[in-house]
Parts: structure tokens; sequence; C-alpha cells
């Protein structure tokens, strides 16, 4: 399947707090943060693994381990910086790069303004972050401009998609599956998800 939805109950009840209008800056963000780690986990299923041989404290053992260095984080600006804390719990020495897209508020369509990423990106498998797949146009600039320069493996992480974004990202880019806590309804005609959570980034900095 292109997009794997988490499907847990304190995943669903984390989520329940993050669409509540009345939930705080302080508690949105870290509830962003913890999902972001959930996320990562289940993105990670696949990782390869090779054994090393270590001491414990009571012996010489073999044990599997992933090679860190071959994975980047990219968060796309701004909302996607929110999730970059909860990936690094997972996985701590991957590298980060960084996308500045903003979307145009008439047509919709995102904009880049900013785009720096580690100089060996083509090497490594990108986990692609934005807490929001609305029309997916992001996404998508995101997932193009990524390929544009070698990336071969690609992954989108998100708290919430919308149907509408799902379709974009497959019909523009087959091979990069999405991992999400939620497909919602729809978007309206503003271009927002419905019920949705409102706008990410104006609740994770508190500009709404």
């Amino acid at each position: 399947m292109q997009e794997i939805v988490l499907t847990l109950p304190l995943v669903d009840h984390k989520l329940a707090i993050l669409r509540n209008k009345e939930t705080g800056t302080k508690e949105f963000r870290e509830i962003v943060k913890e999902l972001a780690s959930f996320l990562c986990y289940e993105a990670l299923r696949d990782a390869k693994t090779s054994e090393m041989e270590i001491d414990t404290p009571i012996c010489k053992t073999t044990v599997k381990m992933i090679d860190e260095n071959k994975y980047a984080f990219v968060p796309i600006l701004r909302a996607g910086i929110s999730m970059v804390d909860g990936v690094l719990n997972v996985m701590p020495n991957a590298k980060i790069g960084h996308i500045g897209l903003y979307r145009d508020e008439e047509t919709l369509n995102p904009v880049e303004y900013y785009f720096r990423m580690p100089k060996d990106i083509a090497l490594r498998e990108v986990l692609l972050l934005d807490p929001m797949l609305a029309t997916g146009g992001s996404a998508v600039n995101a997932i193009t401009q990524l390929k544009k320069r070698g990336v071969t493996k690609i992954k989108f992480l998100c708290i919430i998609a919308a149907p509408e974004g799902i379709e974009n990202v497959k019909r523009n880019h087959p091979d990069v599956q999405i991992f999400c806590t939620a497909v919602d309804e729809k978007l309206n005609e503003k271009g927002y998800i419905v019920p949705g959570l409102g706008d990410a980034g104006d609740r994770i900095f508190g500009t709404r």
C-alpha cells in the first residue's frame, strides 16, 4: 500500500487532543513530537540491519544494528520543524535537510524559498516531514526537488492526510510511501482538511 495509516488506541487518543481547538500551544507541540516518533518507528519497519559483536556486562553477544548514516530527515518549513525532535528521538545520528515552502493563499500552489541538504543526500533514504498533507502540492514539489538531487528512496510522514493530497502524491510519485495517523474526509473550499485540526503551523508556533 502506498499509504499506511497508524491505527493504535494511543495514537487515536493523542490525535483527538490535537484536533480539539482548546488544546494549547505547548501541549500541541508535545503531541506532534510524540506522533512523529510513532510514525518514524513505523516508517523504519523495513530498515536493514547488520550484525556486530558487542560486550554486555555479562558476556560477548551478536546484535543487529541500523546504519543511521544512511538516513536523512527533511522537514518542510515551517510546520515540519515540529516533527524533527520526535524523529531524532528515534534516530539521533541521522542528518537533517530543510525545504522552505509556503502555500499561495489564492492559487493554493506551493512557492519554494529555501532548499538546503546534506552533501551526500543522494546516498541516503529520506523521510520527508510535514504535519498536514492537504492538496499535496508542497509534498509533490519537495519530492520532485529531492529526486532532482539524486534521492531514490523517499517516505512522506504526516499527522493528517486528505484524500486529495494522497491522490496527488500517488499520481506524481507512485514510488513514495505515505505514513499518517489519519486520512480525513476532504478539503474545504479554502484547501483546509476537514475535520482536520486547523492550520498546523499557526497552532505549533502560536500565531493563530
